[in-house]
């Protein structure tokens, strides 16, 4: 029996306190840019379905930044040559919003299956960059967002230190 995305995703807006924002081009689709995106697994909370896209697409962990879940969602039509990942006759998808603050631009490591590069762009360059019109948008309202603190670092306090969290380009 074939595996079917389930039709509720998450999109994750990753940025920093000066609204640089991270995109990554999607390795199915070159030239297409996107925030992290993914669906939600069974029995999986919205929250963590942010905290594991994030973590399977960057490698950052999330836990250790300020995730935030946004209160939007977004009902679209599925592209149709996305189609086939879902069950016969879905179309539409709910899509839910969260942003993650980190301190500053990092670096990632992809999963070279879904994207071949990543940027960190200007908020403005990156909602002109996307390809999906919930992600601009959803980009265009970071200067309204209220910035919430970095969470002290998780692991018995001290400095945060990227290393371990993220690759090296």
């Amino acid at each position: 029996m074939p595996h079917f995305k389930q039709p509720v995703s998450v999109l994750v807006v990753v940025y920093t306190a000066a609204l640089e924002v991270l995109l990554l081009e999607r390795a199915d689709h070159p030239g297409y840019w996107q925030s992290v995106t993914g669906s939600i697994e069974p029995g999986e909370a919205l929250r963590d379905t942010a905290i594991r896209e994030v973590s399977e697409e960057t490698g950052l962990d999330a836990s250790l930044y300020a995730l935030a879940d946004w209160q939007t969602q977004n009902d679209y039509e599925i592209y149709p040559h996305w189609r086939h990942r879902y069950a016969p006759g879905v179309t539409r998808n709910t899509e839910h919003v969260f942003g993650l603050q980190l301190p500053h631009p990092v670096a990632i490591q992809l999963e070279p299956r879904e994207h071949l590069n990543f940027k960190w762009l200007p908020w403005q360059d990156a909602a002109d960059k996307v390809f999906s019109p919930s992600n601009r948008a959803a980009i265009l309202q970071l200067p309204e967002r209220e910035i919430p603190p970095i969470p002290p670092f998780a692991k018995g306090g001290g400095e945060r230190s990227e290393r371990g969290i993220c690759a090296a380009l």
